[in-house]
């Protein structure tokens, strides 16, 4: 009994520890493009969040059955509580340790890494690598690649398509705290002029300027068009990442028999939700601000290839990683338009390639210490 209960509390852990680094990632281009600010954008995140995580009771039961260990591990260890205690844990502490330095991993990457662990430590060799080869690591390693083909083209497409319904950009700098628009012809660098008081003036960092769209869309201001599918675009990941994040973690809790699915379902979402509103500020900074600068377009572009991958991989119970899709689909965007910052995206490319192996360290301790 007391087993079980720690399970739970682990998975809740877990679900704690995925909410702090992963919500935000969905609404990242909203912050990032200056569309909302942060409390706007985190709250979006959660509700959004919250309602993929319950809809994933009815659509996302391959998910689930994939992440129990079945078919990695013989079932009467994929069963025991310790071998999931041991996953639990072994995943929640690594992405609790990347959450607090900064930096965003992903979570079925470090589920798969402590099953491994956990596997290794349990049964050694019979671990079945060809199905962990098949259904984790070949989605994790096509994912990105897929999603910055996919960011780049669709970004040039966008950008055609903008330009022959002859909506221009102008660009905008921040000046004061009273708004008032003064335009500038869009220039290659990013200054313009945005906003502000009759109070006196500052100039702000290049990554506080913006552009905005002047031009209609079928009889709309196509700024507003483009806000609003900006914020959709956004729900849709986060959505998403709900609907494919919420099953990994919740087939730690198949152990407990008394617990239903959907109670587990809901535990685990509650738990996302916490994570994300308390403890997620420092991995939104980097994926908003760092990996490339963002304007409202390209923002929604990142988004819309975000969402479309994550949603068709967890209908076809596919172990994506959002934060794998999502900073994919920012460095396409960001190679196109050459401003992608390289060193962010090598450290975490670096924190990606570390994951896995932590998560398996730990995971492999974890379920040695509860056999002793």
């Amino acid at each position: 009994m007391i087993l079980l209960l720690l399970l739970f509390l682990a998975t809740c852990f877990l679900a704690y520890s995925n909410g702090a680094n992963d919500n935000f990632k969905g609404v990242a281009t909203l912050f990032g493009s200056h569309t909302t600010n942060y409390k706007t954008a985190i709250w979006w995140a959660t509700v959004t969040t919250f309602t993929g995580s319950v809809c994933s009771i009815f659509l996302a039961e391959t998910l689930v059955k994939n992440f129990s260990g079945k078919g990695l591990v013989p079932d009467s260890f994929a069963a025991s509580p310790d071998f999931l205690l041991a996953v639990a844990m072994g995943a929640g502490l690594t992405v609790m340790l990347a959450t607090i330095t900064g930096f965003p991993i992903s979570t079925t990457h470090s589920l798969t890494g402590a099953l491994v662990g956990a596997g290794l430590m349990a049964v050694g060799t019979n671990v079945n690598f060809a199905v962990l080869g098949k259904s984790f690591f070949l989605p994790l390693l096509l994912s990105p690649l897929i999603a910055v083909t996919l960011g780049s083209v669709t970004y040039l497409i966008f950008r055609r398509l903008r330009i022959s319904l002859g909506v221009t950009k102008e660009s905008c700098l921040c000046i004061g705290e009273t708004e008032k628009i003064v335009s500038m012809p869009e220039a290659s660098s990013s200054l313009s002029l945005s906003a502000t008081t009759g109070v006196g003036a500052s100039l702000e960092l290049e990554e506080n300027f913006e552009q905005r769209y002047t031009g209609r869309v079928v009889g709309i201001n196509a700024q507003k068009v483009l806000d609003v599918a900006h914020y959709i675009s956004a729900g849709v990941v986060s959505f998403a990442r709900g609907l494919n994040d919420t099953p990994k973690i919740m087939a730690l809790l198949l152990a407990i028999k008394a617990l239903g699915i959907q109670f587990g379902m809901i535990a685990v979402a509650i738990g996302m939700a916490a994570g994300g509103l308390l403890n997620a500020r420092k991995v939104a900074e980097k994926i908003s601000m760092k990996i490339t600068p963002l304007n409202r377009g390209q923002g929604f572009t990142a988004n819309l290839v975000t969402g479309l991958l994550v949603v068709y991989a967890s209908r076809l119970g596919m172990p994506v990683s959002t934060t794998h899709v999502s900073v994919g689909s920012l460095f396409g965007i960001g190679f196109i338009t050459k401003k992608a910052n390289p060193r962010v995206v090598r450290e975490i490319l670096f924190s990606w390639v570390l994951t896995l192996p932590i998560a398996a360290l730990l995971s492999g301790f974890i379920y040695w210490i509860s056999r002793m």
